[in-house]
């Protein structure tokens, strides 16, 4: 029982917490707050490159929290599309983060996305991407 009575607020901060910790245990990061970034960098991304209604669908499978980041600052017409955009990006986002080692960081993002979103959902989202940025989201 939440001492406000807002359980819901309560349940989406322990999975965000869940997520971030997953999501540095597989990249192998010390600092949750560089993989908050780097999760968001590449919601963000995927936000930005798949059909408004795939990714409704797909965004209704993450805790409140990371669902809330995704959409931060969202601007749907400004939709880069190529694997190179997508690279200079995260590097952008993530340069200053002292344990960021590169674009294929985002590999671990697409790990625990595996691991956490449905398998049919993970794949509906993967064909929405064109080929070279899906290169990075293998299959599960």
């Amino acid at each position: 029982m939440s001492n406000q009575g807002l359980e819901v607020i309560d349940q989406t901060v322990h999975l965000t917490h869940e997520w971030i910790n997953e999501l540095a245990e597989r990249v192998g990061y010390s600092s949750k707050r560089s993989a908050l970034r780097l999760l968001r960098t590449v919601l963000q991304i995927l936000r930005d490159r798949v059909p408004q209604d795939e990714m409704a669908q797909f965004s209704a499978q993450l805790p409140l929290l990371v669902r809330g980041v995704m959409f931060e600052g969202w601007q749907p017409k400004l939709v880069p599309k190529t694997a190179l955009v997508f690279q200079k990006h995260v590097i952008t986002e993530m340069q200053d983060t002292s344990e960021f080692r590169g674009p294929e960081d985002t590999k671990y993002v697409f790990d625990l996305l595996n691991a956490r979103i449905s398998r049919g959902e993970v794949e509906d989202m993967r064909a929405c991407l064109p080929q070279d940025i899906r290169a990075y989201w293998t299959a599960p």
